[in-house]
């Protein structure tokens, strides 16, 4: 599936299952909610907190890829929503984004000594 088609997939999905977008400011507030998701359970797994004993037992191989997959897809989900309800196009936004970071980038990370 492309990024275009994405998009269309989840407008798609929204006027027929889910009834019409939410607004913008909830979306937004949806989209940090599944981030902060998403960066508790690599706080976990990666990090120095643990799960508490009532909450998810460290995970390993396809239980974790599968989690971090469904995190990761919740997160896109809703940055197409909010790019769908603000008329943006992802597939150019993220090709534009490429080229700044080809042209601002281009050596930036080559001579970064923290990262030899």
């Amino acid at each position: 599936m492309t990024i275009q088609q994405a998009q269309q997939n989840v407008d798609g999905w929204i006027k027929t299952v889910g009834v019409r977008y939410f607004s913008e400011l909830t979306n937004m507030a949806i989209l940090t909610e599944e981030v902060g998701e998403l960066a508790r359970h690599i706080a976990r797994q990666y990090g120095d907190q643990s799960y508490r004993s009532d909450d998810k037992p460290p995970l390993k191989g396809e239980v974790w890829r599968g989690l971090m997959a469904d995190e990761m897809a919740d997160v896109l989900w809703v940055l197409i929503c909010l790019a769908n309800q603000t008329g943006v196009d992802l597939t150019e936004a993220l090709e534009k984004n490429f080229e700044k970071k080809n042209v601002r980038d281009a050596d930036r990370h080559k001579n970064n000594e923290k990262l030899k």
